[in-house]
């Protein structure tokens, strides 16, 4: 490990409903974030019971997860954006601390 060069920076992990997907990715884009990745059919149990994964009717009708890695500077404007989303929807958004390495990767 000593010939990388490990940087701080703060992941979210946005979980929402596929048919909002464009919502969270513009919202991504216009606070100048360079990238993100997306987990399509997700699975899991949460307070309205478990939610199964695969394509019912179309890719809409599954939970999608967004994972970002941002300088910290972004986390608030988008927290900001996402907080009216939350409030009408289903999801939840997870904030973490972690270390990445080719730090020219996450910015512009």
């Amino acid at each position: 490990m000593k010939n990388f060069n490990f940087s701080s920076v703060k992941k979210l992990e946005i979980i929402l409903s596929g048919e909002h997907q464009a919502f969270a990715t513009d919202l991504l884009d216009n606070a100048g974030v360079t990238g993100y990745t997306i987990i399509n059919n997700l699975s899991g149990k949460g307070r309205h019971g478990f939610h199964e994964g695969h394509l019912m009717f179309n890719e809409e009708d599954v939970l999608i997860m967004i994972i970002v890695a941002i300088p910290e500077e972004l986390v608030e404007p988008i927290l900001e954006g996402l907080e009216p989303f939350y409030s009408e929807h289903t999801g939840v958004v997870f904030l973490s601390d972690i270390q990445v390495t080719r730090m020219v990767k996450f910015s512009s």
